[in-house]
């Protein structure tokens, strides 16, 4: 799941109807480079931050232990300590999805990449400008399911229950008010986060304070100085604002995570081994089939197709902070 491993399947032949014509257009000679909006990534999955389950065909329980006191007072009998361990599970259910597009040729006969596809009128669309259609594809599908993992819920179209939905449904997720977060005060709301997180977790190495990219961006201002009169206070080894380079960032000792499908000022605090998602195929998730239905339909459309399965789950919500 780190690394997109897409196949390309473009069987021969050509197409002619108008159908979601693409109206982008592009300036100057064709040089095989695409200008495309930078796209939010799916960073949670790629970053072995939480819990991945595979093959999950439709649902999966998902156990956990919680332990009790398990030492007593020597005695000649044996005398098992009640409820000294306890076993949680929660199902995990993945849910189908499909992504379904369709463009015309004949819309890009003209452009100027018609110089990389053959004189025929009935040419294929340049393997180049498939290529960059197929990863824009599978992008936006990988932004998609970090959004639903982190804020989505089923009742929406695309989106199934994510961690900020399931926790909030619990009820026992040690809830944390808070507020629109600045350079000012983030010191003050990640400490309510970590004074919130139960004694059983805080200290475990997989421990992770997952935040939303605001209060990320606010926490490394504030660390650079700025969260007081920049002449007073140089922050990190007195180099003010220069201090970070994308590196590795921890609050009282907990990881931080910056999660990019969490909305604004809304975190999470949990164990990784407590957070879960599923999926039917990981290799799902990397293919988009790009097929051409000329030979089949008699027209000059491609359609570009995807299908898979997603869900998340947490396995013990007691043991994790919800702040919003």
């Amino acid at each position: 799941m780190n690394k997109l491993n897409l196949r390309n399947i473009v069987p021969g032949g050509a197409d002619t109807s108008v159908a979601n014509p693409i109206t982008t257009t592009f300036e100057g000679s064709f040089a095989a480079d695409y200008i495309a909006a930078a796209i939010l990534s799916g960073n949670t999955l790629s970053s072995d931050v939480i819990t991945i389950k595979p093959n999950v065909k439709y649902k999966q329980v998902v156990k956990k232990l919680a332990w009790g006191s398990i030492v007593g007072d020597a005695a000649c009998d044996f005398d098992a300590t009640a409820n000294a361990i306890t076993l949680s599970e929660r199902v995990l259910t993945v849910e189908p999805f499909q992504v379904n597009l369709q463009l015309c040729k004949q819309d890009y006969y003209t452009d100027y990449i018609g110089q990389e596809m053959a004189m025929s009128a009935y040419a294929d669309l340049p393997t180049s400008f498939a290529d960059f259609l197929i990863a824009q594809v599978a992008a936006k599908v990988a932004e998609s399911v970090e959004n639903s993992l982190w804020n989505g819920t089923t009742a929406t179209v695309g989106e199934f229950d994510g961690f900020v939905t399931l926790l909030t449904a619990a009820g026992d997720a040690n809830p944390v008010t808070g507020t629109a977060s600045t350079a000012g005060n983030i010191i003050e709301e990640l400490g309510k986060i970590v004074d919130n997180i139960p004694s059983s977790v805080y200290g475990k190495e997989d421990l992770y304070i997952y935040l939303p990219q605001n209060m990320a961006r606010n926490y490394v201002r504030a660390l650079g100085g700025f969260a007081v009169a920049a002449t007073s206070n140089n922050g990190v080894g007195n180099q003010g604002t220069t201090w970070y380079n994308g590196q590795g960032l921890s609050f009282d000792g907990v990881k931080i995570f910056v999660a990019n499908g969490l909305p604004d000022n809304k975190a999470v605090a949990a164990e990784k081994s407590n957070l879960f998602f599923g999926t039917g195929l990981l290799e799902d998730h990397n293919e988009v089939r790009l097929i051409d239905t000329a030979a089949t339909l008699g027209d000059q459309n491609v359609r570009m197709i995807m299908r898979f399965t997603s869900g998340a789950q947490v396995g013990i919500t007691s043991d994790c902070v919800l702040y919003s």
